[in-house]
């Protein structure tokens, strides 16, 4: 038998781009320091009143205008109500479908290996982030520096089929919220995370809900990496339960991962609705949201990373490779495009960042704002290479002396002597000198082993330490060996 998996997504991102937290004045910054930026409202003391932060409004219309969602007409926010320690206030300020939230039914189109597939949106909303919590053997340990940060919660329908659609799509939204200086969405402070839902259906069955099977949904997931292997788990194990009979019995459940054992983990059964008794927030009215703001926040929209792609192939030449290597990252698009704008030639910008510069910072472990080199230095070194003032092979020792030592390109050839020699008379000198030295190989070039050129113009740019300009040696070299 032969199943297809069904996969929906619930993608939670920080607006990390505002100064202020969605309701309260305490700062929407990364901080080390526990419970630092927190004001009382965030704690829920009484009498307190929430204000809602225009900045992260305006970056969730923008996020639902890019997804292609329907923006309604006046916005509003809810109270989701549970107690949990993470929640001071005993509700969560959120937004529900009625009224709709900031964003509804939207598509957006996405490359997976090569291939575009659509995702369907459900529905995107703005609400304040929960307090973080650690847990020990003995103690837990709770950080309201994260409580009241704006946070955009995106749905999907199950509209995946595979972990890596799933990732694809991930890592879509992820460039979006970069490019679009919405957030920083990295993981690793916590900014972005998603929880996921994975059920598995007879292959040959047509694609409506009465035919899915039973949903499971994994909390929690903290890291793209791991979202991939819970899916990949999940269909696995969900398919052992269909065959075995078990899986039409199994109740919709909600499940962790485990990093340690690399397996999800049963945390509760789960019930379709869960009464949190939804009510409007009596103390925030609804805020009407006129055609004249939208419309100028659409037209702030910048260019995305799909778009950027498209002008790197269509205006540069660039390989869908390069492009794509080249768009992943907004602060390497950007330099990239710094390069061309201080006048580099656009192939070989591409050629010395994605072979030279990004290789040297996976190394390193550094991202592109961490070196010295700045487009303008690098636009200095790839002039130095076409004029000839030193070899394609030295401009790649200079970079990276330059990324090393922290210095700029001319100051580089300059301590290292490695200024190309182009005269010919200088050339012509050395060559002779390797001609008279070898006349041998000056018969064998003549018997048809024409390779031995190769030999000669090795014996110059050693005896020149590489400085000898490389094409006008070669054809010095062959014109001098047919004069005798």
């Amino acid at each position: 038998m032969k199943y297809k998996a069904l996969i929906g997504i619930e993608m939670h991102c920080e607006i990390s781009k505002t100064n202020s937290k969605v309701f309260s004045s305490a700062s929407n910054s990364f901080n080390d320091c526990p419970n630092g930026n927190v004001r009382p409202l965030d704690m829920g003391f009484p009498g307190t009143l929430p204000v809602v932060n225009k900045e992260a409004v305006r970056k969730s219309i923008m996020m639902s205008l890019m997804l292609g969602c329907k923006v309604p007409e006046y916005l509003y926010f809810e109270r989701k109500n549970y107690y949990y320690p993470d929640l001071p206030k005993g509700y969560q300020i959120t937004q529900e479908t009625k009224p709709a939230p900031i964003g509804c039914f939207g598509k957006l189109r996405y490359d997976c290996n090569g291939e575009f597939h659509e995702a369907i949106i459900n529905n995107i909303h703005l609400e304040e982030d929960t307090a973080s919590q650690q847990h020990f053997p003995s103690f837990s340990t709770l950080d309201y520096n994260r409580c009241g940060v704006p946070l955009l919660e995106l749905v999907t329908e199950p509209c995946f089929h595979s972990s890596d659609e799933a990732l694809a799509f991930l890592e879509t939204i992820r460039s979006i919220y970069r490019y679009a200086d919405i957030s920083e969405a990295d993981s690793k402070k916590g900014q972005i995370r998603c929880d996921v839902n994975v059920s598995i259906m007879d292959a040959d069955l047509e694609e409506i809900p009465e035919n899915y099977g039973t949903k499971v949904e994994v909390k929690g997931v903290n890291s793209f990496g791991a979202a991939k292997a819970v899916i990949d788990y999940e269909i696995d194990r969900q398919i052992k339960l269909k065959e075995s009979g078990e899986y039409d019995s199994m109740p919709q459940q909600t499940r962790r991962w485990d990093e340690d054992t690399m397996t999800t983990i049963y945390m509760r059964d789960k019930v379709n609705a869960i009464d949190y008794k939804y009510f409007i927030d009596p103390n925030i009215p609804k805020i009407k949201l006129s055609d004249d703001w939208i419309n100028e926040i659409k037209d702030s929209i910048p260019v995305l990373a799909h778009e950027r792609k498209e002008i790197y192939m269509n205006n540069y030449g660039l390989s869908n490779y390069d492009a794509t290597i080249l768009v992943k990252d907004k602060n390497v698009s950007d330099y990239y495009e710094d390069t061309i704008k201080c006048g580099a030639d656009p192939k070989l910008a591409s050629n010395w960042i994605s072979s030279v510069i990004l290789g040297y910072l996976n190394k390193e472990l550094l991202s592109i704002d961490d070196i010295y080199v700045t487009p303008s230095m690098l636009k200095e070194l790839i002039d130095m290479v076409q004029d000839g003032t030193i070899s394609s092979k030295q401009g790649k020792e200079v970079l990276f002396k330059c990324l090393e030592e922290n210095k700029d390109p001319k100051t580089v050839v300059e301590e290292s002597g490695m200024k190309q020699i182009g005269s010919a008379d200088e050339i012509l000198k050395i060559v002779t000198e390797v001609l008279d030295e070898n006349s041998d190989n000056i018969e064998k070039y003549k018997a048809g082993r024409t390779n031995v050129v190769d030999y000669l113009v090795g014996q110059v740019m050693k005896k020149t330490r590489g400085q000898a300009n490389p094409g006008i040696t070669r054809s010095m070299m062959i014109e001098e060996i047919e004069k005798r």
